[in-house]
């Protein structure tokens, strides 16, 4: 896999499907190379070329369908390399070129303090919107080690802007984040009780709006498939959860959009790699069998 984050990777899943100019596909691939503020292992700024590397391996036929007939555009890579509220304001402006002709962005980690940017873009559509985070830590710290842009400080600053939240797998999270849940009334299916319980019929409230944002970090999953993570906890979901997580959380919604992030490749580990390659092009195909995408 080439070191230059910015050198031009293949189109996702390119070795099967034409990739499609930005006005003809439905999805809009777009990789955000960003580690800024990582706290134990490193190595998300390698995520998008991986995943992107990953993706000539997948099959165009999937569960009897042919997602990638929708059309998918892979964009240039956001350039990362500046201080955080600039990087953010990148994301912004590459997801709302997607956004502003009614494609869904769907971009590549990279770490996930990256989720503002997708986000304010969705918010300037002036459309209300909430966000469906899958994920084992909550990351609704004020701050994590003195900085208000950490992926630990995400979906407070989310949260800042009045939109609500809802949470999937979360089994890591501090004092601080369990009273901001309460006063923030964020909603939550922790992975204790989704292991226990399971899912329940309705998975979002009956007042969560019918658009949303899909933010999945990849440490969600359980670190025996997923060890290429930065923070791994134990006790995650395993691949039927997410994909049946997935779907709860889209039917009968409106997606403006979605992300991946905190993968971490490891040398010699590309199933971690293809995993996200694979999950990303399951959620195609969930988003069109549920006729989720925008028109």
């Amino acid at each position: 896999m080439p070191n230059d984050l910015y050198e031009n990777p293949p189109a996702f899943h390119s070795d099967d499907i034409e990739p499609s100019n930005q006005h003809d596909a439905a999805f809009h691939i777009i990789p955000v190379p960003w580690e800024t503020s990582v706290s134990y292992g490193g190595g998300t700024a390698n995520g998008p070329n991986a995943i992107l590397h990953s993706s000539v391996q997948l099959e165009h036929w999937l569960d009897g369908s042919f997602p990638g007939d929708a059309g998918i555009y892979t964009a240039d890579p956001v350039r990362c390399d500046a201080p955080a509220p600039t990087v953010i304001e990148n994301i912004k402006v590459a997801t709302r070129a997607a956004l502003n002709i009614n494609k869904c962005p769907i971009l590549l980690g990279g770490e996930h303090a990256m989720t503002l940017g997708p986000v304010q873009a969705c918010a300037e559509l002036d459309i209300p919107f909430g966000i469906v985070q899958f994920d084992a830590h909550a990351d609704l710290r004020y701050a994590y080690q003195g900085n208000l842009y950490s992926h630990a400080s995400v979906m407070e600053r989310c949260t800042d802007m009045g939109i609500p939240l809802h949470q999937i797998g979360v089994r890591a999270l501090c004092k601080e984040e369990a009273d901001r849940r309460i006063e923030r009334k964020v909603t939550y299916l922790d992975a204790a009780d989704l292991y226990w319980k399971g899912y329940p019929e309705q998975l979002l409230p009956d007042d969560f709006p019918e658009h949303v944002f899909i933010t999945f970090d990849v440490d969600g999953l359980d670190p025996s498939i997923m060890p290429s993570t930065g923070t791994p906890v134990p006790g995650g979901l395993n691949w039927y959860q997410a994909i049946d997580g997935l779907e709860r959380a889209l039917k009968g919604r409106k997606l403006l959009g979605a992300d991946f992030v905190e993968l971490a490749p490891q040398a010699g580990q590309h199933a971690p790699d293809f995993l996200v390659a694979n999950l990303i092009y399951k959620f195609m195909e969930i988003a069109q069998r549920l006729d989720c995408l925008r028109s």
